[in-house]
C-alpha cells in the first residue's frame, strides 16, 4: 500500500489532520459532541518555487507546521476556557471581527516567536554553554561537540519525560496515538472504523517527535565539524544553523516515511522508541475524533478504492 499524503498532530481534546492544502481540527467538546473545523493552507503547488527545493522545503514546512499547530491549539483551547463568573454576556466588552482577527494574529505571532526562542535557547544554546565549561579540560573540538550533543539529548529526553507526567499532556499523548493509529490504518489499506483503527500501531516514522529527535542527531554531526573559540560566535552559529539542521532533518524524515528499506527502518528505530513516551493507547472515543478529522480533508473510501484498483 502506498503512503498517503496526510499528516497531523494532537491538540487539546482533539486531533488535527492535514492533506495537501487543507487541514481540519476535530475536538471533543465538553458536551461530548465532536466539533470539526476545516481551513485552507498553502499546499505544494501554491508555494513559491524556492520553497519546494530540498532542504529549503524542510524549513518552510517546519515554520508552516508550527503556525498551523499554534492555530489549532488556540482553537481547541477555546472550548475549555473557564467562563467568567457573574458576568452577563451582554455586559462583556464586544470586539469587531477586525479587532478580534488582529488580536488573534498578534497572539499567534507572539506564541510562535516565544516557542522558537524557547526551543533554541533550551535545546541549542544551553547545551553549547554547558559544554563550553569543559573547554579548559577537553582540547578536542570534536569531543566537545559530541559532549554538547549528549547534553542536548539528555535535556530533550528529560523535557519529554517531565511533561509526560502532566495529566493534560497524558491525554494529548493519547490523542497523538489516535492520530498515528488512524493514518497507519489507512496506509495498510483498512477501512476507517473504530475497531480497525484500535488494532493499528500507534507508532509512525513521519512523526514530529521523530523529527525533533533527528534534529538532535543532525545537530551533533554538524556542530562536531565546527571549531570556534569565541563563545559569542559559537552561540551565534547555533542559532544561524538551525534552519539548515531542520532542513536536513526534514529530508531524512521524508525519506524514512516513504521507504521500507532496511536502512530507513534501522535509522527510524530511535525516533520510534521516543514515541513510546509521546504516544499512548487511545480510547475509542478519541479514535472517533481522529477519524472525523481525517474525513474532513480526505475521502478515504475513494482513496482505498483507488489503491485497490491500482494493485490489480
Amino acid at each position: 500500500m502506498s503512503r498517503i499524503n496526510i499528516g497531523g498532530q494532537a491538540v487539546m481534546e482533539g486531533v488535527m489532520m492535514r492533506n495537501n492544502n487543507r487541514y481540519a481540527v476535530a475536538v471533543r467538546k465538553p458536551d461530548k459532541e465532536i466539533d470539526v473545523k476545516v481551513n485552507a493552507c498553502a499546499g505544494t503547488s501554491e508555494r513559491p518555487a524556492i520553497c519546494n527545493i530540498p532542504i529549503v522545503r524542510g524549513v518552510y514546512n517546519f515554520v508552516q507546521s508550527l503556525v498551523i499547530g499554534v492555530k489549532t491549539l488556540m482553537y481547541s483551547a477555546q472550548f475549555f476556557e473557564d467562563e467568567e463568573e457573574d458576568t452577563p454576556i451582554k455586559e462583556k466588552k464586544k470586539k469587531t471581527k477586525e479587532q478580534e482577527a488582529r488580536a488573534e494574529k498578534a497572539e499567534m505571532a507572539g506564541t510562535v516567536a516565544f516557542s522558537i526562542v524557547l526551543a533554541i535557547g533550551l535545546f541549542m544554546l544551553l547545551p553549547a554553554w554547558i559544554a563550553s565549561l569543559l573547554d579548559d579540560v577537553v582540547k578536542n573540538h570534536v569531543l566537545i561537540g559530541l559532549i554538547e550533543g549528549v547534553i542536548r539529548l539528555i535535556i530533550f529526553l528529560g523535557y519529554v519525560i517531565a511533561i509526560s507526567r502532566m495529566e493534560e499532556i497524558k491525554r494529548t499523548y493519547m490523542y497523538h496515538g489516535a492520530e498515528h493509529k488512524t493514518i497507519n490504518c489507512l496506509e495498510h489499506g483498512h477501512e476507517l472504523t473504530v475497531e480497525n483503527v484500535m488494532q493499528a500501531s500507534r507508532f509512525h516514522k513521519r512523526c514530529g517527535t521523530s523529527f525533533l529527535f533527528i534534529v538532535m542527531i543532525v545537530s551533533i554531526l554538524v556542530f562536531m565539524c565546527i571549531s570556534v573559540d569565541a563563545m559569542w560566535l559559537r552561540l551565534l552559529l547555533r542559532v544561524l544553523l538551525v534552519p539548515l539542521i531542520a532542513g536536513i532533518s526534514y529530508e531524512f524524515i521524508r525519506f524514512a516515511g516513504n521507504s521500507d528499506s532496511w536502512i530507513a527502518n534501522v535509522l527510524s528505530k530511535p525516533g520510534l522508541l521516543i514515541q513510546r513516551l509521546t504516544t499512548k493507547e487511545p480510547t475509542e472515543d478519541m479514535v472517533e475524533v481522529a477519524i472525523a478529522s481525517v474525513e474532513a480533508v480526505l475521502d478515504w473510501r475513494a482513496y482505498l478504492a483507488e489503491q485497490a484498483k491500482s494493485k490489480k
